[in-house]
C-alpha cells in the first residue's frame, strides 16, 4: 500500500522547505526548524536524496574515489562490497566529446570517432562501476545533456519506493542540476565528494537556506525570448545577493510560463548563486509530462500528490518568505551578457558600445576593420556556437533559430569565413524537431551541422579554432570574441585563445556569425549588404506554428526507448570485471590516496597563491584542452603520451588534476604579476605553483590560500578542491565563499576560514601566517604584525566529522570499517 503524509506542512511554509520538512520527517531527522520556521529562522538539516546525479567528468572521479575505498576496505581485512551504493544514481555521458570538426555533414560521425578513441579506457571504467554497483545507471555517449535528459525523461517529480510516495529530490555532481526545478523537482548541485557519501546513505548537511520569493509579472514582449528572460534575472539575482538562498518563483506570470523557459532560468540558478531556483507544479507542469510522453499514471499521481501535500501552485496561497522581489516580464529586452560573467547583462541596443569598450584600440574607425579587408581583427566573432542545455532545451528558441538561417540563406546571407559554427543540442529530440520542421538545411547552409549530442562548447570542449585565424589571433594578440547559447562565459572557459565570451539566444547566436563582428549594433546596423536583423527576425506567430505541426509526444518515445543502450561502441566496450578494480599504468586512471590525514598545524604557514574576488573554479581546475607546455602536460609527454586529451577526461587520474590545479592561463596571483599558473617558492623565486607547492611540502611548510569574496564560484567541481588539497593546501582564508565549493573543500579536509567583515584586503601572503583555532568556531591570523579575526566555516556537526577525519571519504570509509550503518 502507497503511503503519504498528509497536511504536515503550516500553511504559510514555501515549497522547497515543506520538501525538506517531508525529507526529515520520513527520515526520522531533526525537523523543529522546519515544523516551526519563520522568516529568519536558522538552523541545520540533514537532507537525504532521492536519487543523486552525475555526468561522466565528474563522474569517473566518483567511481575512482569508490574504487579506492574498496581497496581501502580490502586493506582493512574487510569485504570490498561493503562499499556499495544505496541510493539510486544516475550517470550520463556528455562532457567528453569535443568540437573537433565542424561545418561539415560528417561532423558527428567524426567527433564520436575522436570521443571513443580518447576515452575508451575510461568507459571502460564506466562499465565497469555499471556492472560493480548495483544502483548505478550509466546513459552512454551520444544520447544527449545530463539535465535536458533529466528534464525529459529521467525526473520523477514524485517517486515511487518500499511502499512511500514522495518528492524527487535529485541532487547532482553539476551545479546545473538546477534545471529540474523547473520541473517542480527539488534539487541542486553537490561536490562529488559529497555524491560519493550520499550514494552510500549519507545525509547531507546544510544550513537551513533564507528562501526568496520572486513573483513574476506581465508577459514577455514580441521580438524578446526567453534567453533575454534569464539573463535579466540573473543580473537582478545576482545583485541582490541570493548565494546560499533558495529562490521559489511565484505570481500570475507562471500560468502562461512553459516549462522549457521555466527550466532555462532553473537552468541559470548557479549564475545568479542560489542554492535552487525552484517553480511550483501546476497545470503547466503537467503538460510537459504529456507532452514528453510521461505515462498517464504518473501524471495523475503527480497532481494528486501535490495538492495533497500542499506543493501544487495556488495563487491565492499566502505563502511567507525571507525575501520577497518583483519582475515585470514585460520590462524585458533582447539581451546578451558578458564578456566574462554571466550576470554581465547587455541590453542590445548598447552591446556595440560595450564591446568596443573591451577592444584594445577603443571604438575603431571602419576603415581600420582587418574584419573588412578580408581577414580578422579585433572584434571579430570566431566562434558561434549553439550549444548547452539552458537553450537547446527550449523548443521555442531553437525554432526561431533555425527560422533565422532559412530567411538568411533566402536573403543570401552565409556566416563569415573566420568564425567556427557548431550546433550541439543536449537531446536528440532537438534534431528529430528541426529535421521535421524542414529547418536543418538551413541550418547547415550556416555551417551549423550538428557536430555531437553534449555539453561541448559551453564546457570548453570547443576544440581548434580554425587554423588562420588560430595563428593569426596569437601572432598578432588579438582580442576576438566567442558567442554561444550556454550558461558559463568565464575566462579562459569556451577557448583559450578567445578574451571575448558572451551568451545568446539561439537566434543571435545566427546573427552574430553572419555579422561576424562583435562590435555591431544589431539593431540598427545591417548583417550584410542590406540585410538587418528585423529582417529576418521571426515573428511569434511563425514560431508557434511551427511548434504546433511539428512538436508530439512521439518524438520523446522515439528518443527515449533506447536510452541506457548505447551504440555498438558501447556495447563492445569490454569491460573489466571483479569486486575490485585493476589499476594498471593507465594515464587516465589512478588510485587516488585521500585516506592519510594531514597535520592541522597551521603555524608558519604560507600562501601559495593571494588571489582577488570572484575566483570561479575554473581558475582552481581548469577545463578545457590541456596545453602542452602546461606543468599536467609536460608530465603526460614524459610518460610518452601524445594524445594529451582534456582536463575533463583526465579528471580519474590524480597526478594530472594535482598538476594543474589553479592552471588557468587567466589566474591573477597578486604575489606574482601578470597571469598563469606562476607563484613564488620557499626561496622567493617565481616558479609553477606545482612546483612551490611540492617544495614547501618537502620543507615541511603548510600552505594555506587567501583570496577575496566569493571564492570558488562557478561549477561544481569537486577537482578545485581535490587539486589543492593534494598540494597540500590545509586552509582557504577568504573573505566570503560560494556555497558549493565551500562545502567541497570541508570534504576534502581543508579548512575554510572566513574573514570577519571589513577584514583580510590588507593580507598581502607575503609573510608567513600563523593561524590559530578556538573553541567559538573562530579562528585568528597573524602576519606581519597584523591580527585578522575569522570565522571557521565547518556549518554543522557532520562537517566538523569530516574535518577531524580528514574530510568525507576517510569519515566514511571508518564507519563502514566499523560495520556502523551510515
Amino acid at each position: 500500500m502507497i503511503q503519504q503524509l498528509a497536511g504536515i506542512a503550516p500553511d504559510h511554509l514555501p515549497r522547497t522547505l515543506r520538501i525538506l520538512l517531508e525529507n526529515a520527517l520520513r527520515r526520522g531527522t531533526a525537523s523543529d526548524v522546519l515544523r516551526n520556521w519563520e522568516p529568519g529562522a536558522t538552523g541545520e538539516l540533514e537532507v537525504y536524496p532521492s536519487r543523486v546525479f552525475l555526468h561522466d567528468t565528474n563522474g569517473v572521479p566518483v567511481l575512482v574515489d569508490l574504487a579506492a575505498m574498496r581497496d581501502a576496505m580490502v586493506a582493512l581485512g574487510k569485504d570490498p562490497a561493503l562499499v556499495d551504493p544505496v541510493v539510486p544514481a544516475e550517470l550520463v555521458v556528455d562532457h567528453s566529446v569535443i568540437a573537433d570538426v565542424f561545418g561539415r555533414p560528417d561532423a558527428l560521425r567524426l567527433n564520436v570517432a575522436r570521443e571513443y578513441e580518447r576515452n575508451a579506457e575510461r568507459y571502460r571504467f564506466l562499465r565497469w562501476g555499471q556492472q560493480t554497483f548495483r544502483q548505478l545507471k550509466v546513459v552512454p555517449p551520444g544520447a544527449g545533456i545530463m539535465h535536458q535528459i533529466n528534464l525529459e525523461y529521467l525526473a520523477r517529480v514524485v517517486e515511487e519506493r518500499d511502499g512511500w510516495v514522495f518528492p524527487d529530490l535529485c541532487l547532482g555532481t553539476d551545479s546545473h542540476t538546477t534545471m529540474v526545478n523547473g520541473l517542480g523537482v527539488l534539487g541542486w548541485g553537490i561536490g562529488g565528494i559529497e555524491a560519493e557519501a550520499a550514494m552510500l546513505g549519507q545525509s547531507v548537511s546544510m544550513v537551513l537556506p533564507p528562501v526568496v520569493g520572486v513573483s513574476l509579472t506581465g508577459a514577455l514582449p514580441a521580438g524578446t525570448t526567453a534567453t533575454d528572460l534569464v539573463l535579466t534575472i540573473t543580473e537582478t539575482l545576482r545583485s541582490h545577493g541570493v548565494v546560499g538562498k533558495f529562490v521559489e518563483f511565484t505570481g500570475p506570470a507562471l500560468a502562461d510560463l512553459p516549462v522549457p523557459d521555466r527550466a532555462t532560468i532553473a537552468n541559470m540558478c548557479p549564475e545568479f548563486g542560489s542554492t535552487a531556483a525552484y517553480f511550483p507544479i501546476d497545470h503547466q507542469t503537467l503538460d510537459y509530462l504529456r507532452f514528453t510522453n510521461r505515462p498517464a499514471r504518473k501524471v495523475a499521481l503527480v497532481e494528486s500528490y501535490a495538492r495533497t501535500q500542499g506543493l501544487w501552485h495556488d495563487p491565492t496561497a499566502k505563502l511567507v518568505y525571507d525575501e520577497h522581489l518583483t519582475l515585470d516580464l514585460s520590462t524585458i529586452v533582447p539581451s546578451i551578457a558578458g564578456p566574462r560573467r554571466p550576470n554581465q547583462r547587455i541590453p542590445l541596443r548598447t552591446t556595440k558600445q560595450a564591446a568596443e569598450s573591451e577592444l584594445p584600440m577603443g571604438p575603431r574607425t571602419r576603415a581600420g576593420s582587418a574584419v573588412e579587408l578580408g581577414g580578422i581583427g579585433h572584434g571579430a566573432v570566431v566562434v558561434a556556437a549553439i550549444t548547452s542545455c539552458t537553450n537547446t532545451s527550449n523548443p521555442a528558441v531553437m525554432v526561431a533559430a533555425g527560422l533565422v538561417a532559412k530567411k538568411a540563406v533566402e536573403r543570401g546571407l552565409v556566416s563569415r569565413a573566420w568564425v567556427k559554427t557548431t550546433l550541439s543540442p543536449g537531446s536528440r529530440v532537438v534534431m528529430d524537431y528541426l529535421q521535421a520542421a524542414g529547418l536543418t538545411p538551413y541550418l547547415e547552409k550556416l555551417g551549423f551541422h550538428l557536430a555531437g549530442f553534449g555539453c561541448m562548447t559551453c564546457i570548453g570542449a570547443s576544440g581548434e579554432l580554425i587554423d588562420d585565424v588560430a595563428h593569426a589571433v596569437r601572432e598578432q594578440d588579438l582580442t576576438v570574441a566567442a558567442v554561444l547559447s550556454g550558461n558559463r562565459n568565464f575566462e579562459g572557459r569556451i577557448q583559450p585563445d578567445v578574451k571575448l565570451n558572451y551568451l545568446a539566444s539561439p537566434p543571435l547566436v545566427i546573427a552574430y556569425a553572419l555579422a561576424g563582428r562583435i562590435e555591431i549594433d544589431l539593431l540598427t546596423e545591417p548583417l550584410s549588404g542590406d540585410v538587418y536583423l528585423r529582417d529576418i527576425w521571426p515573428e511569434p506567430a511563425e514560431i508557434d506554428a511551427v511548434l504546433r505541426e511539428v512538436l508530439a509526444p512521439d518524438l520523446f518515445r522515439h528518443a527515449y526507448d533506447d536510452l541506457f543502450a548505447g551504440d555498438d561502441r558501447w556495447q563492445n566496450l569490454d569491460a573489466p570485471q571483479g569486486e575490485t578494480f585493476a589499476w594498471g599504468n593507465s594515464t587516465y586512471l589512478r588510485r587516488p590516496d585521500y585516506f592519510t590525514k594531514q597535520t592541522d598545524d597551521l603555524k608558519g604557514a604560507r600562501a601559495l597563491v593571494r588571489l582577488g574576488d570572484s575566483v570561479t573554479t575554473d581558475h582552481l581546475s581548469p577545463a578545457g584542452a590541456i596545453p602542452p607546455d602546461s606543468v599536467a602536460g609536460r608530465y603526460l609527454k614524459d610518460l610518452g603520451e601524445t594524445e594529451l586529451n582534456t582536463y575533463a577526461s583526465r579528471r580519474g587520474n590524480h597526478e594530472v588534476m594535482m598538476r594543474g590545479a589553479f592552471g588557468n592561463v587567466r589566474l591573477r596571483n597578486r604575489l606574482v604579476d601578470g597571469e598563469g599558473p606562476l607563484t613564488r617558492g620557499p626561496d622567493g623565486a617565481i616558479t609553477s605553483i606545482y612546483a612551490a607547492a611540492m617544495a614547501y611540502r618537502a620543507a615541511g611548510v603548510p600552505i594555506v590560500v587567501v583570496a577575496g569574496k566569493e571564492y570558488g564560484t562557478g561549477s561544481s567541481r569537486d577537482w578545485a578542491a581535490k587539486g589543492p588539497a593534494l598540494l597540500g593546501v590545509r586552509a582557504v582564508l577568504a573573505q566570503s565563499f560560494e556555497r558549493i565549493h565551500r562545502s567541497n573543500l570541508v570534504g576534502l579536509g581543508i579548512l575554510p576560514l572566513e574573514f570577519l567583515p571589513g577584514e583580510g584586503d590588507d593580507l598581502t601572503g607575503d609573510h608567513p601566517i600563523d593561524i590559530e583555532l578556538h573553541d567559538d568556531n573562530s579562528a585568528t591570523a597573524r602576519s606581519a604584525g597584523r591580527t585578522y579575526r575569522l570565522r571557521v566555516r565547518l556549518d554543522t556537526p557532520r562537517e566538523h566529522d569530516y574535518y577531524r577525519h580528514g574530510g568525507v571519504l576517510p569519515y566514511v570509509l571508518h564507519r563502514l570499517s566499523e560495520g556502523h550503518t551510515l
